[in-house]
């Protein structure tokens, strides 16, 4: 258990920190497209789209590797962390969506045909850099949302697990099979793991290389929703259902979540306490309060 008193300073810094107009604190990657907007990349393996109209406030970014069905190589790695670059101090950007443009497939994980051409340190530190990436995505901090279509095995289901929800379509199968290549799971998934669903269970799937399927995965608790329509669609309802309500309540509450349950009850209240304590002054809540009282819907600024 870590104490409250460091965490709580660090924490909301960077947390209040992202509060800041997108304009103010990084240069703008984005090119407009027909009714949308798109993420400059190279090669394109990882693209970002703004939703416009009614659907405004969601971002979606989008694995697009086909070739390799979305195995994590060095350019995609490094698109999809441009593309989280772009997004965390973005005040537009209420809930980010992580799908796969790939029929059949989220992301297959590492890229091992270009793993077998590293030497030992570059393979260290390409881990290294896969396991921060998916740091990255797990402290964004809007909700995220995972789209599980088709394979999310190793890497792929560790990207999954860095999301704050995950949705998987009647073809996902997950896994993480790292114990029969003679290697473990490097990138969080020993980690994330078993904090989502106990550390037996987790045990149990790293040891024997299980790979489940979408519903086995939601009796596990490993994804929110198992469907047999579009996850997409069902992930876009969720989004939508998050994107009225006051974009920094629910950053605060995502942040007292994430870290507030890494502390002992005690010290959790108290982190409670001081991102409780961030909401009180803003145009926000007071806009709640009228909009309640004058019986209308309200509309959040996130100021």
């Amino acid at each position: 258990m870590r104490s409250a008193v460091g965490l709580v300073g660090v924490s909301l810094r960077s947390a209040l920190a992202a509060q800041t107009p997108f304009s103010a604190r990084a240069a703008p990657l984005w090119a407009a497209t027909t009714g949308k907007r798109a993420l400059h990349t190279a090669q394109r393996e990882c693209t970002v789209e703004a939703l416009q109209g009614t659907d405004a406030g969601i971002f979606v970014v989008a694995l697009n590797r086909p070739a390799a069905k979305n195995a994590l190589g060095r350019t995609l790695l490094a698109q999809f962390r441009d593309a989280l670059n772009s997004l965390r101090f973005n005040e537009q950007a209420r809930v980010v969506i992580v799908k796969s443009n790939v029929d059949g497939v989220f992301c297959a994980g590492a890229d091992l045909k270009e793993r077998r051409t590293m030497e030992p340190a570059e393979v260290a530190s390409f881990v290294h850099s896969l396991r921060s990436s998916f740091t990255e995505l797990e402290s964004l901090p809007m909700p995220t949302i995972a789209v599980i279509d088709g394979f999310a095995l190793g890497g792929g289901l560790e990207l999954a697990l860095a999301a704050d929800l995950r949705v998987a379509g009647p073809s996902a199968k997950l896994g993480l099979p790292e114990t029969k290549l003679a290697i473990i799971p490097g990138a969080g998934g020993t980690q994330r793991l078993p904090r989502l669903i106990g550390a037996s269970k987790a045990k149990e799937l790293i040891f024997t290389a299980r790979v489940l399927s979408s519903k086995e995965a939601l009796e596990y608790g490993i994804v929110n929703y198992a469907v047999e329509g579009s996850p997409y669609t069902k992930a876009l309802d969720l989004a939508r259902a998050i994107v009225p309500n006051g974009p920094i309540a629910v950053k605060m509450a995502k942040l007292a979540v994430n870290h507030g349950s890494e502390l002992d009850a005690s010290s959790g209240l108290a982190f409670e306490q001081t991102c409780y304590a961030q909401v009180i002054p803003t145009k926000d809540r007071i806009e709640g309060l009228n909009a309640f009282k004058e019986k209308r819907a309200p509309v959040y600024k996130g100021n």
